[in-house]
Protein backbone atom coordinates (compact mmCIF):
# COMPACT_ATOMS: atom_id res chain seq x y z
CA UNK A 1 0.00 0.00 0.00
CA UNK A 2 3.03 2.67 0.73
CA UNK A 3 3.97 2.01 -3.04
CA UNK A 4 0.29 2.81 -4.01
CA UNK A 5 0.44 6.02 -1.73
CA UNK A 6 3.65 7.04 -3.49
CA UNK A 7 2.88 6.62 -6.75
CA UNK A 8 -0.20 8.63 -6.38
CA UNK A 9 2.51 11.46 -5.05
CA UNK A 10 4.89 11.01 -7.53
CA UNK A 11 2.69 10.53 -11.07
CA UNK A 12 1.25 13.72 -11.40
CA UNK A 13 4.76 15.64 -10.53
CA UNK A 14 6.09 13.55 -13.28
CA UNK A 15 3.38 13.79 -15.81
CA UNK A 16 3.36 17.96 -15.30
CA UNK A 17 7.03 17.57 -16.57
CA UNK A 18 6.50 15.29 -19.50
CA UNK A 19 3.87 17.63 -20.46
CA UNK A 20 5.79 21.06 -20.38
CA UNK A 21 8.58 18.80 -22.45
CA UNK A 22 6.30 18.36 -25.03
CA UNK A 23 6.22 21.03 -27.79
CA UNK A 24 3.34 23.66 -27.14
CA UNK A 25 1.13 22.84 -30.35
CA UNK A 26 1.29 18.86 -29.64
CA UNK A 27 0.51 19.35 -25.97
CA UNK A 28 -2.05 21.94 -26.07
CA UNK A 29 -4.42 19.53 -28.50
CA UNK A 30 -3.51 16.24 -26.15
CA UNK A 31 -3.18 17.74 -22.56
CA UNK A 32 -7.02 17.20 -21.61
CA UNK A 33 -7.04 13.82 -22.65
CA UNK A 34 -3.75 13.33 -20.92
CA UNK A 35 -4.57 14.97 -17.51
CA UNK A 36 -8.01 13.39 -17.77
CA UNK A 37 -5.64 9.43 -17.92
CA UNK A 38 -3.49 10.86 -15.44
CA UNK A 39 -5.91 12.23 -13.16
CA UNK A 40 -8.00 9.22 -13.33
CA UNK A 41 -5.03 6.31 -12.39
CA UNK A 42 -4.51 8.68 -9.19
CA UNK A 43 -8.42 8.39 -8.79
CA UNK A 44 -7.85 4.85 -9.08
CA UNK A 45 -4.95 4.56 -6.98
CA UNK A 46 -6.17 6.35 -3.88
CA UNK A 47 -9.55 4.29 -4.02
CA UNK A 48 -7.47 0.89 -4.00
CA UNK A 49 -5.89 2.36 -0.71
CA UNK A 50 -9.80 2.74 1.08
CA UNK A 51 -10.65 -1.13 1.08
CA UNK A 52 -7.50 -2.65 2.32
CA UNK A 53 -8.47 -0.61 5.57
CA UNK A 54 -10.84 -2.99 7.30
CA UNK A 55 -9.99 -1.82 10.60
CA UNK A 56 -11.05 1.91 9.79
CA UNK A 57 -15.04 0.48 9.60
CA UNK A 58 -14.46 -1.66 12.40
CA UNK A 59 -12.87 1.27 14.69
CA UNK A 60 -14.87 2.81 16.90
CA UNK A 61 -12.77 5.68 18.72
CA UNK A 62 -14.05 7.56 22.05
CA UNK A 63 -13.59 11.69 22.03
CA UNK A 64 -9.91 11.32 23.80
CA UNK A 65 -8.86 9.06 21.23
CA UNK A 66 -10.14 10.77 17.95
CA UNK A 67 -7.79 13.60 19.37
CA UNK A 68 -4.78 11.43 19.46
CA UNK A 69 -2.64 10.50 16.78
CA UNK A 70 -1.84 7.48 17.68
CA UNK A 71 -4.85 6.16 18.58
CA UNK A 72 -5.55 5.67 14.42
CA UNK A 73 -4.13 3.20 12.90
CA UNK A 74 -2.07 4.51 10.03
CA UNK A 75 -2.09 2.72 6.49
CA UNK A 76 0.58 3.17 3.88
CA UNK A 77 3.41 4.58 5.70
CA UNK A 78 6.48 5.16 4.42
CA UNK A 79 9.37 6.48 6.79
CA UNK A 80 12.82 7.40 5.64
CA UNK A 81 15.14 9.98 6.54
CA UNK A 82 14.86 13.31 4.25
CA UNK A 83 17.26 16.26 5.89
CA UNK A 84 19.16 13.89 9.04
CA UNK A 85 20.76 17.72 10.20
CA UNK A 86 17.20 18.75 11.13
CA UNK A 87 15.26 15.65 12.45
CA UNK A 88 13.18 16.31 9.00
CA UNK A 89 11.93 13.24 8.19
CA UNK A 90 9.97 12.12 4.54
CA UNK A 91 6.99 9.94 6.36
CA UNK A 92 3.61 9.95 4.86
CA UNK A 93 0.91 7.98 5.65
CA UNK A 94 -3.47 7.74 5.49
CA UNK A 95 -5.37 7.52 8.35
CA UNK A 96 -9.38 7.52 8.62
CA UNK A 97 -9.63 11.38 8.65
CA UNK A 98 -6.98 11.84 5.33
CA UNK A 99 -8.05 9.23 3.23
CA UNK A 100 -12.11 10.87 2.22
CA UNK A 101 -9.67 14.51 1.74
CA UNK A 102 -7.36 12.46 -0.63
CA UNK A 103 -9.96 10.85 -2.82
CA UNK A 104 -12.24 14.08 -2.75
CA UNK A 105 -8.86 15.71 -4.47
CA UNK A 106 -8.38 13.04 -7.06
CA UNK A 107 -11.99 13.04 -7.83
CA UNK A 108 -12.30 16.72 -8.55
CA UNK A 109 -9.04 16.86 -10.50
CA UNK A 110 -10.17 14.12 -12.46
CA UNK A 111 -13.29 16.34 -13.28
CA UNK A 112 -11.91 19.55 -13.65
CA UNK A 113 -9.31 17.30 -16.41
CA UNK A 114 -12.54 15.80 -17.79
CA UNK A 115 -14.36 19.16 -18.06
CA UNK A 116 -11.05 20.95 -20.24
CA UNK A 117 -11.91 18.11 -22.66
CA UNK A 118 -14.42 20.59 -24.27
CA UNK A 119 -14.69 23.64 -22.17
CA UNK A 120 -11.31 25.66 -21.79
CA UNK A 121 -10.42 29.20 -21.21
CA UNK A 122 -10.67 31.43 -23.71
CA UNK A 123 -6.35 32.13 -23.77
CA UNK A 124 -5.84 28.44 -24.42
CA UNK A 125 -2.57 27.53 -23.29
CA UNK A 126 -4.40 24.33 -21.97
CA UNK A 127 -0.80 22.29 -21.81
CA UNK A 128 0.07 24.69 -18.86
CA UNK A 129 -3.02 25.02 -17.18
CA UNK A 130 -3.32 20.80 -16.73
CA UNK A 131 0.08 20.75 -16.03
CA UNK A 132 -0.73 23.19 -13.17
CA UNK A 133 -3.61 21.29 -12.05
CA UNK A 134 -1.22 18.15 -11.62
CA UNK A 135 0.98 20.01 -9.61
CA UNK A 136 -1.70 20.94 -7.38
CA UNK A 137 -3.06 17.55 -6.91
CA UNK A 138 0.21 16.42 -6.18
CA UNK A 139 1.03 18.96 -2.90
CA UNK A 140 -2.49 18.76 -1.71
CA UNK A 141 -2.51 14.96 -1.40
CA UNK A 142 1.05 15.27 -0.21
CA UNK A 143 -0.25 17.91 2.42
CA UNK A 144 -3.04 15.31 3.52
CA UNK A 145 -0.64 12.48 3.82
CA UNK A 146 2.35 14.22 5.47
CA UNK A 147 3.30 12.82 9.01
CA UNK A 148 6.08 15.86 9.76
CA UNK A 149 5.71 19.40 9.91
CA UNK A 150 8.02 20.31 7.88
CA UNK A 151 7.05 18.02 4.46
CA UNK A 152 3.24 19.31 5.55
CA UNK A 153 4.57 23.30 5.06
CA UNK A 154 6.50 22.33 1.85
CA UNK A 155 3.73 20.45 0.63
CA UNK A 156 1.26 23.41 1.72
CA UNK A 157 3.53 25.65 -0.12
CA UNK A 158 3.80 23.90 -3.49
CA UNK A 159 -0.37 24.39 -4.43
CA UNK A 160 0.23 28.05 -4.10
CA UNK A 161 2.25 29.46 -6.98
CA UNK A 162 0.30 26.85 -9.46
CA UNK A 163 -2.84 28.39 -8.48
CA UNK A 164 -1.69 31.95 -8.71
CA UNK A 165 -0.98 31.50 -11.95
CA UNK A 166 -3.88 29.53 -12.95
CA UNK A 167 -5.55 32.91 -11.44
CA UNK A 168 -3.14 35.50 -13.47
CA UNK A 169 -2.94 33.81 -16.47
CA UNK A 170 -6.94 31.91 -16.52
CA UNK A 171 -8.99 34.22 -15.09
CA UNK A 172 -11.46 36.68 -15.84
CA UNK A 173 -10.13 37.74 -19.74
CA UNK A 174 -12.91 40.92 -18.99
CA UNK A 175 -11.34 42.13 -16.30
CA UNK A 176 -6.77 41.85 -16.54
CA UNK A 177 -6.31 44.48 -13.97
CA UNK A 178 -8.81 42.60 -11.60
CA UNK A 179 -7.78 39.11 -12.22
CA UNK A 180 -4.12 39.97 -11.18
CA UNK A 181 -4.71 41.87 -8.18
CA UNK A 182 -6.49 38.81 -7.21
CA UNK A 183 -3.99 36.35 -7.48
CA UNK A 184 -1.47 38.83 -6.13
CA UNK A 185 -3.58 39.01 -3.04
CA UNK A 186 -4.15 35.53 -2.86
CA UNK A 187 -0.44 34.24 -2.90
CA UNK A 188 0.62 37.50 -0.51
CA UNK A 189 -2.19 36.54 2.03
CA UNK A 190 -1.34 32.82 1.97
CA UNK A 191 1.91 33.04 2.53
CA UNK A 192 2.07 35.46 5.32
CA UNK A 193 -0.11 32.78 6.56
CA UNK A 194 2.29 30.08 5.71
CA UNK A 195 5.38 31.96 7.74
CA UNK A 196 3.22 32.40 10.94
CA UNK A 197 2.37 28.59 10.43
CA UNK A 198 6.06 28.14 10.21
CA UNK A 199 7.31 29.82 12.86
CA UNK A 200 4.75 27.86 15.17
CA UNK A 201 6.29 24.81 13.78
CA UNK A 202 9.67 25.98 15.05
CA UNK A 203 8.92 26.61 18.33
CA UNK A 204 6.64 23.14 18.40
CA UNK A 205 10.50 21.61 17.30
CA UNK A 206 11.96 23.97 20.50
CA UNK A 207 9.78 23.00 22.63
CA UNK A 208 9.79 18.85 21.73
CA UNK A 209 12.66 17.99 19.51
CA UNK A 210 10.86 16.79 16.62
CA UNK A 211 8.54 17.49 13.55
CA UNK A 212 7.25 14.23 13.98
CA UNK A 213 3.31 14.30 14.24
CA UNK A 214 3.19 10.63 15.52
CA UNK A 215 5.46 11.57 18.26
CA UNK A 216 3.88 15.35 18.68
CA UNK A 217 0.61 13.82 19.45
CA UNK A 218 2.04 11.38 21.93
CA UNK A 219 4.16 13.72 23.53
CA UNK A 220 3.47 15.22 27.05
CA UNK A 221 6.23 17.93 26.00
CA UNK A 222 3.72 20.06 24.58
CA UNK A 223 0.94 20.18 27.35
CA UNK A 224 0.44 23.18 29.38
CA UNK A 225 0.79 27.11 28.13
CA UNK A 226 3.92 29.27 27.33
CA UNK A 227 5.99 28.49 24.75
CA UNK A 228 2.96 25.98 23.37
CA UNK A 229 0.34 28.88 23.60
CA UNK A 230 2.68 30.84 21.31
CA UNK A 231 2.77 28.36 18.67
CA UNK A 232 -0.45 27.36 19.15
CA UNK A 233 -2.07 30.82 18.30
CA UNK A 234 0.89 31.39 15.49
CA UNK A 235 -0.15 28.13 13.85
CA UNK A 236 -3.95 29.07 14.32
CA UNK A 237 -3.80 32.35 12.77
CA UNK A 238 -1.31 30.75 9.94
CA UNK A 239 -3.91 27.90 8.98
CA UNK A 240 -7.18 30.60 9.03
CA UNK A 241 -5.90 32.70 6.31
CA UNK A 242 -6.14 29.47 4.31
CA UNK A 243 -9.43 28.28 5.89
CA UNK A 244 -10.68 30.90 5.36
CA UNK A 245 -11.61 32.63 8.48
CA UNK A 246 -13.20 35.79 9.14
CA UNK A 247 -11.84 38.20 9.27
CA UNK A 248 -8.73 37.01 7.43
CA UNK A 249 -11.14 35.80 4.33
CA UNK A 250 -10.33 38.86 2.04
CA UNK A 251 -8.43 37.75 -0.63
CA UNK A 252 -11.20 34.46 -1.61
CA UNK A 253 -14.21 36.42 -3.15
CA UNK A 254 -12.18 38.33 -5.49
CA UNK A 255 -9.99 35.00 -6.18
CA UNK A 256 -13.38 33.10 -6.51
CA UNK A 257 -14.40 35.53 -9.06
CA UNK A 258 -11.86 36.15 -11.24
CA UNK A 259 -10.53 32.37 -11.45
CA UNK A 260 -11.41 29.97 -14.11
CA UNK A 261 -13.88 27.55 -13.46
CA UNK A 262 -11.64 24.82 -12.70
CA UNK A 263 -9.35 27.08 -10.44
CA UNK A 264 -12.55 28.24 -8.48
CA UNK A 265 -13.79 24.03 -8.10
CA UNK A 266 -10.04 23.17 -6.68
CA UNK A 267 -9.81 26.39 -5.00
CA UNK A 268 -13.05 26.13 -3.10
CA UNK A 269 -13.18 21.86 -3.79
CA UNK A 270 -9.91 21.51 -2.03
CA UNK A 271 -7.28 24.12 -1.24
CA UNK A 272 -9.37 25.70 1.76
CA UNK A 273 -9.64 22.43 3.15
CA UNK A 274 -6.03 23.04 3.46
CA UNK A 275 -6.73 25.00 6.77
CA UNK A 276 -9.43 23.18 8.40
CA UNK A 277 -7.36 20.05 7.95
CA UNK A 278 -4.17 21.34 9.66
CA UNK A 279 -6.61 22.45 12.33
CA UNK A 280 -7.51 19.18 13.18
CA UNK A 281 -4.26 17.02 12.13
CA UNK A 282 -1.78 19.33 13.98
CA UNK A 283 -3.01 22.41 16.15
CA UNK A 284 -5.87 20.00 18.47
CA UNK A 285 -3.89 16.40 19.10
CA UNK A 286 -0.55 18.52 19.13
CA UNK A 287 -1.49 21.30 21.20
CA UNK A 288 -4.28 20.31 23.19
CA UNK A 289 -3.85 22.67 26.58
CA UNK A 290 -3.30 25.84 24.04
CA UNK A 291 -6.00 24.26 21.59
CA UNK A 292 -8.58 24.43 24.84
CA UNK A 293 -7.43 28.08 25.71
CA UNK A 294 -8.19 29.72 22.13
CA UNK A 295 -11.13 27.39 21.21
CA UNK A 296 -14.12 29.65 22.57
CA UNK A 297 -12.04 32.73 20.50
CA UNK A 298 -12.13 30.63 17.84
CA UNK A 299 -15.68 29.96 18.11
CA UNK A 300 -16.77 33.30 17.78
CA UNK A 301 -14.60 33.91 15.13
CA UNK A 302 -16.02 30.99 13.63
CA UNK A 303 -19.70 32.49 14.46
CA UNK A 304 -19.19 35.79 13.21
CA UNK A 305 -17.94 34.23 9.59
CA UNK A 306 -21.42 32.13 9.66
CA UNK A 307 -23.34 35.37 9.75
CA UNK A 308 -20.81 38.08 8.12
CA UNK A 309 -20.95 35.13 5.11
CA UNK A 310 -24.56 34.76 4.93
CA UNK A 311 -25.18 38.55 5.17
CA UNK A 312 -22.47 39.25 2.54
CA UNK A 313 -24.25 36.63 0.25
CA UNK A 314 -27.47 39.05 0.50
CA UNK A 315 -26.15 41.83 -0.94
CA UNK A 316 -24.55 39.75 -3.97
CA UNK A 317 -25.17 40.46 -7.57
CA UNK A 318 -22.49 37.88 -9.43
CA UNK A 319 -23.29 34.39 -8.96
CA UNK A 320 -19.31 33.61 -8.31
CA UNK A 321 -19.10 35.71 -5.87
CA UNK A 322 -22.13 34.77 -4.02
CA UNK A 323 -20.85 30.76 -3.79
CA UNK A 324 -17.46 32.16 -2.52
CA UNK A 325 -18.89 34.19 0.52
CA UNK A 326 -20.86 30.87 1.11
CA UNK A 327 -17.94 29.32 1.52
CA UNK A 328 -16.74 31.58 3.97
CA UNK A 329 -19.88 31.09 6.32
CA UNK A 330 -19.59 26.79 5.71
CA UNK A 331 -15.88 27.14 6.70
CA UNK A 332 -17.00 28.78 9.94
CA UNK A 333 -19.20 26.09 10.55
CA UNK A 334 -16.59 23.71 10.15
CA UNK A 335 -14.34 25.51 12.76
CA UNK A 336 -16.99 26.00 14.91
CA UNK A 337 -16.82 22.11 14.67
CA UNK A 338 -13.38 21.63 15.47
CA UNK A 339 -13.67 24.28 18.39
CA UNK A 340 -15.74 22.75 20.54
CA UNK A 341 -13.42 19.49 21.18
CA UNK A 342 -16.46 17.22 21.11
CA UNK A 343 -16.52 13.78 19.24
CA UNK A 344 -19.73 15.23 17.54
CA UNK A 345 -18.54 18.51 16.63
CA UNK A 346 -15.16 16.98 15.22
CA UNK A 347 -17.16 14.51 13.18
CA UNK A 348 -19.56 16.95 11.73
CA UNK A 349 -16.57 19.05 11.02
CA UNK A 350 -15.11 16.44 9.35
CA UNK A 351 -18.22 15.74 7.61
CA UNK A 352 -19.15 19.20 6.65
CA UNK A 353 -15.50 19.60 4.56
CA UNK A 354 -16.00 16.61 2.25
CA UNK A 355 -19.67 17.48 1.59
CA UNK A 356 -18.47 21.38 1.13
CA UNK A 357 -15.82 20.33 -1.40
CA UNK A 358 -18.49 18.30 -3.49
CA UNK A 359 -21.31 20.50 -3.51
CA UNK A 360 -19.15 24.20 -3.72
CA UNK A 361 -17.64 22.26 -6.56
CA UNK A 362 -20.74 21.72 -8.76
CA UNK A 363 -22.13 25.12 -7.91
CA UNK A 364 -18.98 26.56 -8.83
CA UNK A 365 -18.95 24.40 -11.92
CA UNK A 366 -23.01 25.38 -12.32
CA UNK A 367 -21.43 28.87 -12.04
CA UNK A 368 -18.75 28.78 -14.86
CA UNK A 369 -21.49 26.74 -17.31
CA UNK A 370 -24.21 30.01 -16.87
CA UNK A 371 -21.28 32.53 -17.50
CA UNK A 372 -19.90 30.66 -20.38
CA UNK A 373 -23.91 31.13 -22.19
CA UNK A 374 -24.23 34.32 -21.02
CA UNK A 375 -20.47 35.89 -21.07
CA UNK A 376 -20.81 37.19 -17.32
CA UNK A 377 -21.99 36.11 -14.00
CA UNK A 378 -23.86 39.36 -12.92
CA UNK A 379 -27.29 38.62 -12.27
CA UNK A 380 -28.62 41.97 -13.15
CA UNK A 381 -26.84 41.15 -16.53
CA UNK A 382 -27.77 37.30 -16.81
CA UNK A 383 -31.62 38.05 -15.75
CA UNK A 384 -34.26 35.80 -14.56
CA UNK A 385 -36.52 32.70 -16.32
CA UNK A 386 -33.02 30.34 -16.29
CA UNK A 387 -35.84 27.48 -15.77
CA UNK A 388 -37.05 28.44 -19.46
CA UNK A 389 -34.53 28.82 -21.41
CA UNK A 390 -31.81 25.98 -19.39
CA UNK A 391 -34.22 24.29 -17.65
CA UNK A 392 -31.56 20.94 -16.53
CA UNK A 393 -28.70 24.09 -15.49
CA UNK A 394 -31.65 25.61 -14.01
CA UNK A 395 -32.85 22.89 -12.09
CA UNK A 396 -29.04 21.63 -10.97
CA UNK A 397 -28.55 24.92 -9.74
CA UNK A 398 -31.43 24.60 -7.23
CA UNK A 399 -30.27 20.85 -6.41
CA UNK A 400 -27.08 22.33 -5.34
CA UNK A 401 -28.11 25.13 -3.69
CA UNK A 402 -31.12 23.09 -1.94
CA UNK A 403 -27.73 20.70 -0.86
CA UNK A 404 -25.48 23.74 0.26
CA UNK A 405 -27.88 25.40 2.29
CA UNK A 406 -28.56 21.87 4.67
CA UNK A 407 -31.80 20.05 2.89
CA UNK A 408 -31.95 17.21 4.92
CA UNK A 409 -31.43 14.11 2.67
CA UNK A 410 -28.70 15.89 0.98
CA UNK A 411 -25.05 16.05 1.58
CA UNK A 412 -24.56 19.45 3.36
CA UNK A 413 -27.56 18.79 6.12
CA UNK A 414 -25.23 16.02 8.51
CA UNK A 415 -22.26 18.08 8.59
CA UNK A 416 -23.88 21.29 10.25
CA UNK A 417 -26.63 19.25 12.39
CA UNK A 418 -23.36 17.53 13.98
CA UNK A 419 -21.64 20.64 14.76
CA UNK A 420 -24.57 22.16 16.19
CA UNK A 421 -25.02 19.19 18.06
CA UNK A 422 -21.31 19.55 19.13
CA UNK A 423 -22.15 23.49 19.95
CA UNK A 424 -24.41 21.76 22.62
CA UNK A 425 -22.53 19.79 24.37
CA UNK A 426 -19.08 21.08 23.86
CA UNK A 427 -15.76 19.39 25.59
CA UNK A 428 -16.11 19.57 29.52
CA UNK A 429 -12.88 22.09 29.95
CA UNK A 430 -15.17 24.44 27.48
CA UNK A 431 -18.04 26.82 28.66
CA UNK A 432 -21.20 25.56 27.96
CA UNK A 433 -23.32 28.78 27.90
CA UNK A 434 -20.86 30.30 25.83
CA UNK A 435 -21.20 27.77 23.01
CA UNK A 436 -24.82 27.42 23.79
CA UNK A 437 -25.16 31.30 22.61
CA UNK A 438 -22.52 30.07 19.38
CA UNK A 439 -25.16 27.55 18.80
CA UNK A 440 -27.72 29.88 18.74
CA UNK A 441 -26.27 32.61 16.65
CA UNK A 442 -25.09 29.59 14.14
CA UNK A 443 -28.66 28.24 13.70
CA UNK A 444 -29.54 31.95 12.97
CA UNK A 445 -26.67 31.50 10.18
CA UNK A 446 -28.46 28.21 8.81
CA UNK A 447 -31.39 30.41 8.25
CA UNK A 448 -29.70 33.01 6.82
CA UNK A 449 -28.41 30.50 4.30
CA UNK A 450 -31.71 29.09 3.07
CA UNK A 451 -32.64 33.19 2.88
CA UNK A 452 -29.92 34.02 0.32
CA UNK A 453 -29.82 30.48 -2.21
CA UNK A 454 -33.58 30.89 -2.48
CA UNK A 455 -32.74 34.38 -3.53
CA UNK A 456 -30.59 33.68 -5.86
CA UNK A 457 -33.18 30.52 -7.31
CA UNK A 458 -35.98 33.03 -7.53
CA UNK A 459 -33.69 36.21 -8.97
CA UNK A 460 -31.42 33.84 -11.33
CA UNK A 461 -34.38 30.69 -12.68
CA UNK A 462 -37.66 32.36 -12.04
CA UNK A 463 -39.24 34.56 -14.60
CA UNK A 464 -40.33 35.62 -17.93
CA UNK A 465 -38.02 34.47 -20.35
CA UNK A 466 -39.21 37.58 -22.18
CA UNK A 467 -37.19 39.60 -20.38
CA UNK A 468 -33.62 38.30 -22.20
CA UNK A 469 -34.47 37.47 -25.51
CA UNK A 470 -30.55 37.57 -26.39
CA UNK A 471 -29.97 33.79 -24.13
CA UNK A 472 -32.89 32.69 -25.17
CA UNK A 473 -31.28 29.74 -27.64
CA UNK A 474 -28.44 29.27 -25.17
CA UNK A 475 -27.38 25.64 -25.34
CA UNK A 476 -28.46 23.88 -22.33
CA UNK A 477 -26.83 20.77 -20.79
CA UNK A 478 -23.70 19.52 -22.73
CA UNK A 479 -23.05 15.98 -22.37
CA UNK A 480 -19.47 16.96 -21.16
CA UNK A 481 -20.82 18.81 -18.61
CA UNK A 482 -23.49 15.73 -17.44
CA UNK A 483 -20.57 13.61 -17.07
CA UNK A 484 -18.05 15.83 -15.70
CA UNK A 485 -21.00 16.27 -13.08
CA UNK A 486 -22.62 13.26 -12.46
CA UNK A 487 -20.06 11.75 -9.67
CA UNK A 488 -20.49 15.39 -7.90
CA UNK A 489 -24.66 14.66 -8.00
CA UNK A 490 -24.17 11.28 -7.46
CA UNK A 491 -22.28 11.72 -4.17
CA UNK A 492 -24.09 14.91 -2.58
CA UNK A 493 -27.46 11.68 -2.86
CA UNK A 494 -25.71 9.43 -1.43
CA UNK A 495 -24.31 11.01 2.11
CA UNK A 496 -27.40 12.34 1.92
CA UNK A 497 -28.89 9.29 2.37
CA UNK A 498 -26.28 7.29 3.84
CA UNK A 499 -23.94 9.38 6.23
CA UNK A 500 -22.49 6.39 7.64
CA UNK A 501 -20.23 6.12 4.88
CA UNK A 502 -17.87 8.28 6.33
CA UNK A 503 -19.10 8.53 9.75
CA UNK A 504 -19.02 4.93 10.41
CA UNK A 505 -15.20 4.81 10.16
CA UNK A 506 -14.66 7.78 12.67
CA UNK A 507 -16.80 5.62 15.32
CA UNK A 508 -20.33 5.97 16.35
CA UNK A 509 -22.05 9.11 17.92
Amino acid sequence: MSAILLGILALPILAALALWAIPASIGDRLAAMYGSVISGLVLIGSLLLWPRSEGWFAYVPSQDQLLREGSRPLQAVTDVPWIPALGVRFHVAVDSISMPLIVLTALLTFVCCLYSLKITPRIGRTRSLIALLLVIEAGVIGAFSSMDLVLFFVCFEIVLIPMWLVIDIWGDDHDPVGRKRAANTFVLMTVLGSALMLLGFLLVYRQAGTFDLVQLTNSPVLGGHGVPLAAALLIAVGLAVKVPLWPLHIWLPDAHAKAPTVGSVLLAGVLLKLGTYGLIRILVPVLPDATATMAPYLAGFATVAIIAGSLACLAQTDVKRLIAYSSVGHMGFIVLGISTLSQAGLHGALFANIAHGIITGLLFFLAGAIKDRHDTSDLRTIGRALYARLPRIGGLLTFASLASLGLPGLAGFWGEMLVLLGAYRPADSLPRTTYLVFMVIAGLGTVLTAAYFLRLVRNLCQGDPAENPASAFAVDLSRIELITWAPLITLTVLLGVWPGLLLHQWGTL
